[in-house]
């Protein structure tokens, strides 16, 4: 592990200043709820802000699309298969499954705290926390004001194992609770020697996607995005839970198109949001000395194959994520195309901090750097819902995808060729190709710390 980002590019406290000893990193991490790319286009704060004075990570993955999975793999590094929260609801997921499989006593923000630096988290924890013990407060945070369900009004946080309830009126919008509260964290935070983890997760833009009222019609005209993909004509090459679905009607064209606007409008409050923190870490001189991540617990489908509203999917529109990344040491404007997976957040954060932590991921730091260093040439996607659609597990490298159902079923798209996963290959188009996929698939599938990262760099 590096000390890189602690000691040579990171700046320092005002305390420190005076002492000129070296200090370790802020780490602010925003997740969002269901965003996707076209969202973000639209936050000029966003862009402006981190985008343009940092990195974005042009091929990040969610390895289990699903919020309460994908949260779970967040906080411990883990493959969905092997933290085994394996939906949003208990008992086989939620936050009653991740605490029984004993995950709150080993998550990342209990390292950083072990090791020294002062931790919150504000938002969005674990689906269906607070119905079991409403104060409960999980190990290694030392400011705590969350929930688990999704509302932007009429709301109750647990805030340091003190339950506060949040009516309808103006002030109450989540949003704007949260930014306010994480500002004045950053406030007292940056006034302290120690560094600080703050853990940033909004509902938006997920559904019902309620803009702020000062935000209410801001994208009237606008149209949800148009891929190729969109409406998808012919899906007669696709399993059979796609082909069951009808084509989209008049009526679900216009209900995504009122979802996307909302969308929009919803992730206005959180630019607002970025901008609130960015003038605080400024102010008090430690912008330079804090990396600020910005990514989304899953994608979302907006009719693309069919599907007008939903995740879980192995498909693009879903399983890949945006994220953006400023800080020390990270080139402004840079990109990265090399495979991330949110499998890498908890080893990275580590990695800043410098310390230890065991994961199935590894370390971004050196491509944050510029670096080249030996690198992963695929990532697992898994889903266990069943339904629609199946359980499955897929292998996306940076030329393919292979997908196998538990129904027998199995798709192959070369991404290269056909990026909106129109043509699913017959296995005889390239029978080696697909035995050398599928070797891939079931080492990846069984894989767990080192063996993961092992799979995921062969053949």
């Amino acid at each position: 592990m590096t000390a890189f980002f602690a000691t040579a590019c990171s700046g320092t406290t005002p305390a420190q200043k005076e002492t000129g000893a070296p200090t370790r990193p802020n780490i602010i991490f925003l997740l969002m709820d269901d965003l996707n790319f076209a969202t973000v286009q639209r936050m000029p704060e966003l862009r402006s802000s981190v985008i343009e004075e940092g990195a974005s990570l042009q091929n990040t993955f969610v390895s289990y699309p699903l919020c309460c999975p994908s949260r779970a793999t967040i906080l411990t590094g883990l493959y969905a298969h092997n933290h085994d929260v394996r939906g949003n609801a208990p008992p086989d997921g939620g936050f009653q499954k991740f605490r029984s499989e004993g995950y709150e006593e080993s998550t990342i923000a209990v390292r950083l705290q072990q090791s020294g630096y002062t931790t919150a988290l504000f938002g969005e924890y674990l689906n269906y926390y607070l119905d079991e013990d409403p104060t409960h407060v999980p190990p290694g945070w030392d400011e705590w004001h969350a929930r688990g369900d999704i509302a932007y009004y009429e709301y109750e946080l647990n805030e340091n194992g003190e339950i506060v309830s949040y009516g309808n009126d103006t002030e109450d919008y989540f949003t704007d609770v949260l930014s306010r509260k994480a500002t004045d964290f950053v406030r007292r935070a940056t006034s302290h020697s120690q560094p600080f983890f703050l853990y940033l997760a909004p509902a938006a833009p997920h559904e019902p996607a309620i803009p702020a009222q000062r935000h209410k019609g801001a994208f009237a005209d606008e149209e949800a995005p148009r891929p190729p993909s969109f409406n998808e004509e012919d899906v007669s090459d696709k399993p059979s839970w796609i082909q069951e679905i009808d084509s989209l009607s008049d009526e679900q064209i216009a209900e995504i198109d009122d979802r996307y606007r909302n969308w929009l409008a919803s992730m206005l409050a959180v630019d607002e949001m970025v901008a609130s923190l960015i003038q605080e870490l400024k102010g008090a001189g430690e912008l330079d000395n804090t990396f600020i991540f910005f990514t989304s617990d899953n994608g979302y489908h907006q009719g693309e194959h069919l599907i007008d509203y939903g995740k879980n999917s192995p498909y693009e529109e879903s399983a890949r994520v945006p994220l953006f990344i400023r800080g020390p040491g990270v080139p402004a404007g840079s990109e990265v195309e090399r495979l991330t997976l949110n499998t890498d957040f908890a080893p990275t954060f580590a990695d800043l901090a410098d310390i230890e932590f065991p994961a199935d991921g590894r370390s971004l730091a050196p491509l944050l750097r510029g670096e080249d260093p030996a690198w992963r040439s695929a990532v697992l996607l898994e889903g266990f819902s069943g339904g629609n659609p199946p359980t499955y597990e897929a292998v996306r490298t940076e030329t393919y995808k292979y997908v196998e159902y538990d129904n027998g079923e199995t798709e192959l798209y070369d991404l290269k060729a056909d990026p909106y996963e129109l043509e699913n290959l017959p296995k005889i188009t390239n029978p080696s190709l697909t035995v050398d996929l599928k070797m891939q698939l079931n080492a990846l599938t069984s894989c767990a710390g080192n063996g993961c990262q092992k799979a995921e760099d062969a053949p």
